[in-house]
């Protein structure tokens, strides 16, 4: 799955209507209506705020409004557009303000999609994979190299805590642990091991 990589707004004009598409990162259905309900409020004059929204590990939960458009042609299309970029936890919002040129159905189709698309476009996307956490305990006296090897072979180290030993937590793809226990094996001569703790969903770049 995929999320935004951040919230923002994307605008064009097409026969005189004005369609603006809000989008936010949501974790869960309230979420995302409060964030409809503030779209709302600040543009209460536009003449329709159709929305869609998918949230949850697989974007299991989704929704979407017309909001007074014709039926299946706003938030239908708009819905499509996050389904097929494979987003989840997303909520797109597109005002539109009313230029008095009717658009048809087919037209109306292709600018919701339109602007969520070309909003996507704008803000990009981050690919959600998951990471296995591990804990590396090393000795003071080795700490500084180790973090220097971890960091020169591009490890995500999530934190370090310095008790009595220096204990490293760092991420590592769910799939390259083996490797990971490997490299670890060989930069340590076998004297470090690494505890594996629960995995972590995390959003990085595609």
């Amino acid at each position: 799955m995929r999320v935004i990589a951040r919230d923002g707004v994307h605008e064009f004009e097409l026969q005189r209507s004005r369609f603006l598409c809000s989008l936010a990162r949501v974790a869960d259905d309230e979420e995302a209506a409060a964030f409809i309900a503030a779209v709302r409020r600040e543009h209460w004059s536009a003449t329709h705020h159709c929305s869609a929204f998918r949230v949850g590990p697989d974007g299991g939960s989704q929704r979407s409004s017309d909001d007074g458009e014709p039926a299946g042609t706003a938030g239908v299309p708009m819905l499509e557009v996050l389904v097929r970029r494979e987003l989840t936890d997303t909520v797109a919002v597109v005002t539109r303000y009313f230029g008095g040129i009717k658009l048809g159905a087919g037209g109306l189709v292709r600018a919701y999609g339109r602007a969520v698309s070309e909003a996507v476009d704008a803000v990009g996307t981050l690919r959600r994979a998951r990471f296995a956490t591990l804990e590396i305990p090393a000795e003071h006296a080795e700490a500084g190299r180790l973090e220097n090897a971890l960091r020169a072979a591009g490890h995500r180290i999530a934190g370090v805590d310095y008790g009595r030993r220096a204990t490293f937590t760092v991420q590592v793809p769910q799939d390259d642990t083996d490797a990971f226990h490997a490299w670890l094996a060989e930069q340590t001569g076998g004297a470090v091991t690494a505890t594996v703790g629960p995995p972590v969903d995390l959003d990085v770049p595609d």
